[in-house]
């Protein structure tokens, strides 16, 4: 097994993360690291960081749940020196802590030790491939979304739009920095203070180049996010263009009904007037007369209206 520099911990106490860690850490990254996790990915920002003789990371992995319509996030931090890496990895609430499975099976296949900076990139282009599935599977809810935006009710769409939006804000809040941290690592900005000719560094040259891999495939992601948002904007616009258009018809049949109405309204007005001087008040033939106006008028509206598909 080829990850001996590596220790994972899960929700530690202070006390058996004293005893793993090699260098005495600053009070704001013990906060960091005994800081209970959030599931919703408020906190913290994610971020590499040299701390003098040691390198702290914070990172967030988004996880979608489709069977709940749910993203949270689970964090993954780590204490990084020469001699070992140690990630502290805490459980989100209710949902499962962050799997390192796969960083495990990676080191496993590989036959000769693997530094502790390797294992750090191992460790960030696990949560780089995450955040790639996790836009996957939006884009998978906003085909669904626009498969059933005609179909769907208008409380409904409204609802999934609303909730995507908030999701891929969420991503991009948390996929962002994490991006930018990597990117200091590429750019030979973090590593342990101190160097010497006789002293090696977390991030040589070979492990900024794996860590540049990772970063394209955080830029990746990035567009994918905005991708997702420009689809997502146009599936709103499709939306209310869709709801205008049928309280155009609504308008429509309703001036047509109205209007259908208003002609034997005025007609029964004006014979309802009783004024003494009415010629048709009179005649043998008044009431056919008025009625046949009634019918005539109504019928003639209905052919028109109908041939203007407003009924």
């Amino acid at each position: 097994m080829a990850r001996s520099a590596w220790i994972d911990l899960l929700d530690p106490s202070e006390e058996e993360l004293r005893e793993h860690v090699a260098h005495e850490l600053r009070a704001d990254a013990w906060a960091e690291l005994m800081r209970p996790a959030d599931p919703e990915g408020r906190s913290p920002r994610p971020s590499v960081k040299s701390h003098g003789n040691y390198v702290l990371g914070l990172l967030l992995a988004a996880v979608a749940v489709p069977e709940e319509d749910v993203v949270y996030y689970q964090e993954v931090d780590f204490v990084l020196s020469r001699e070992r890496i140690v990630t502290v990895r805490k459980t989100p609430g209710e949902r499962p802590p962050f799997d390192p499975s796969n960083i495990g099976d990676v080191c496993d296949a590989i036959e000769h030790e693997q530094s502790p900076g390797m294992i750090a990139y191992f460790l960030v282009d696990d949560v780089a491939e995450r955040y790639i599935d996790l836009l996957d599977a939006v884009d998978e809810e906003i085909d669904e979304l626009e498969e059933g935006i005609d179909s769907w009710p208008a409380e409904k769409i409204r609802r999934r739009i609303s909730e995507l939006r908030h999701d891929l804000l969420h991503i991009r809040k948390t996929l962002a920095p994490t991006r930018d941290a990597v990117r200091e690592v590429v750019d030979g900005r973090v590593d342990i203070e101190g160097r010497t000719l006789l002293t090696r560094e977390v991030f040589p040259r070979e492990v900024e180049q794996h860590f540049a891999t990772t970063y394209d495939k955080l830029l990746r992601a990035t567009e994918g996010v905005e991708y997702a948002r420009d689809l997502l904007s146009a599936a709103r616009d499709y939306q209310q263009a869709r709801v205008s258009i049928d309280q155009n018809e609504v308008v429509k049949r309703l001036t047509a009904i109205a209007s259908i109405l208003l002609v034997p309204t005025f007609i029964v007005g004006l014979y309802g007037q009783n004024f003494v001087h009415t010629p048709e008040y009179r005649w043998h033939y008044g009431y056919a007369w008025s009625w046949f106006l009634i019918l005539t008028t109504t019928i003639a509206q209905i052919v028109y209206f109908r041939r203007k598909r407003w009924l």
